[in-house]
């Protein structure tokens, strides 16, 4: 009998500005032993090209399956957890998975009932701090601190085996499962997309108010960052969300 795939198929792999195409492939690859299908791709340098594909052994079919996108923000804008891969830890204000299998554990708990991503970044720069900044979480992998550098399809094939090992042993759900899926999307996070609307429409409102105007020029960065810490839900954003249009309703003279 064949396991239910709808937590694997929710769980996508980003790749960023990859500059050999061989690594792609050897991603796909990577992917392919291990069940994972969505495969996003920002800006290639070369794509599709025979490379890719020589090396894909056996994943050819995910190349072609393959998404390619201008922006790390279209890769991810549905997706309710975002995790950047980077060789060192940033001094970012974002919640940081030390180990390979929490990340694991947490994405496919989440992969359930929404699309999560995990992004990798270029091969010799890696992510840019800016695109750090859009994700929910950070992680590096541990490894010799002599020389912690990862091959990309190598970092790829290390996270897609604990996500498959996450996948396969996860709890089966017990209980009365209707009232515990309703539990479940009460919890669920917004999406990057939901995130991101509440913070351009704060920051409008901010900026009309003449808060803006004043010399904080990190202002908004910090609030971003209060939000990335505070973790709200899909419904707490919601209410969020309603204040804000509450506050900035014109009032009508009487």
């Amino acid at each position: 009998m064949t396991e239910p795939r709808s937590a694997l198929d929710n769980v996508r792999i980003v790749l960023v500005q990859t500059w050999h195409p061989g690594n792609i492939g050897a991603a796909a690859r990577a992917m392919r032993t291990m069940g994972l299908e969505r495969l996003v791709l920002v800006n290639p340098r070369r794509f599709p090209d025979e490379e890719a594909t020589r090396m894909a052994a056996g994943g050819e079919a995910l190349l072609e399956q393959a998404r390619v996108v201008e922006s790390l923000e279209e890769a991810v804008a549905d997706c309710g957890a975002v995790v950047g891969l980077s060789a060192r830890l940033r001094n970012l204000a974002l919640p940081q998975f030390e180990e390979g299998d929490e990340m694991a554990r947490e994405l496919m708990a989440l992969a359930e009932n929404m699309p999560v991503a995990l992004v990798f970044g270029r091969e010799r720069s890696g992510l840019t701090n800016e695109e750090i900044a859009y994700c929910t979480h950070q992680l590096s992998l541990p490894a010799n601190p002599d020389y912690p550098i990862l091959n990309l399809s190598q970092a790829v094939q290390v996270c897609a085996h604990e996500l498959y090992r996450a996948f396969r042993h996860r709890q089966p759900v017990q209980g009365d499962a209707a009232r515990q899926e309703s539990s479940r999307q009460k919890d669920l996070p917004p999406s990057r997309e939901q995130m991101q609307h509440f913070q351009q429409s704060l920051a409008t409102a901010l900026e009309d108010a003449g808060f803006l105007n004043q010399p904080h020029a990190q202002t908004l960065e910090r609030l971003q960052n209060f939000y990335q810490r505070s973790s709200p839900t899909r419904k707490e954003l919601s209410l969020l969300q309603g204040a804000l249009r509450a506050l900035t309703k014109p009032c009508n003279d009487t």
